[in-house]
């Protein structure tokens, strides 16, 4: 069987999303960096634009083909690797599980990106403080959707829901070393919090993080 090829950023959080599925999975992968700072971006190189069009990370080769968009990534990770699982068996849960998902990689990740910061202070002009201003502001209101939900459902145990880390953690735990790197203010976020830390115990988590990755700056 090949091995997946993934193309990924030590600090993107989209692809810490898919490392981490990955590694929950138990699939043996090959990492190729793209630096999406060093001498403009290398996702803007017309090598790289011949395998995502979009200039974004990650990608994922296997098999023949091209995956992009990192939920889309995880789904066929999920269909391919069936076990372990990143979602429940029932089907309510599997979309409640998958609406904590989107609310961040739908919601909060793509209003506080890179290249939207960029846009921020590149073509709007703001300045370093009202770009921070910015991406609290997106952080604090997704969280507070996050934590009420989280304290809202019987399910939510030592992860998003119940003992086994899956599809929310895999999105929640980035978007926190994000939120950290920015100096959020987490206090008001107990839960997710606890979660964060929970999961940051599972080797699975630690193998994923930015600062261990072969490219991290």
């Amino acid at each position: 069987m090949n091995r997946p090829i993934l193309y990924t950023y030590w600090r993107s959080s989209a692809a810490y999303r898919v490392r981490i599925a990955l590694n929950i999975k138990g699939v043996e992968y090959d990492s190729r960096s793209v630096h999406l700072v060093r001498d403009g971006g290398e996702q803007h190189r017309p090598a790289y634009r011949q395998i995502n069009p979009q200039g974004l990370v990650p990608a994922l080769v296997h098999e023949g083909r091209i995956y992009s968009q990192s939920l889309a990534i995880i789904e066929y990770l999920e269909e391919k690797y069936p076990e372990p699982s990143l979602l429940p068996l029932d089907p309510g849960d599997r979309a409640w599980v998958r609406g904590l998902a989107q609310i961040i990689a739908c919601d909060i990740h793509p209003l506080n990106n890179s290249r939207v910061q960029k846009f921020l202070v590149g073509e709007l002009g703001l300045s370093d403080e009202q770009k921070l201003a910015w991406y609290r502001h997106w952080i604090a209101l997704g969280f507070a959707a996050i934590e009420a939900r989280l304290n809202q459902d019987r399910y939510t145990g030592h992860f998003c829901h119940g003992d086994t880390a899956g599809l929310a953690d895999l999105c929640l735990v980035p978007q926190v070393y994000n939120a950290e790197r920015f100096g959020c203010d987490l206090s008001v976020f107990p839960t997710i919090t606890r979660i964060n830390a929970a999961c940051l115990e599972l080797d699975a988590f630690l193998r994923a993080t930015p600062e261990s990755q072969p490219d991290a700056d």
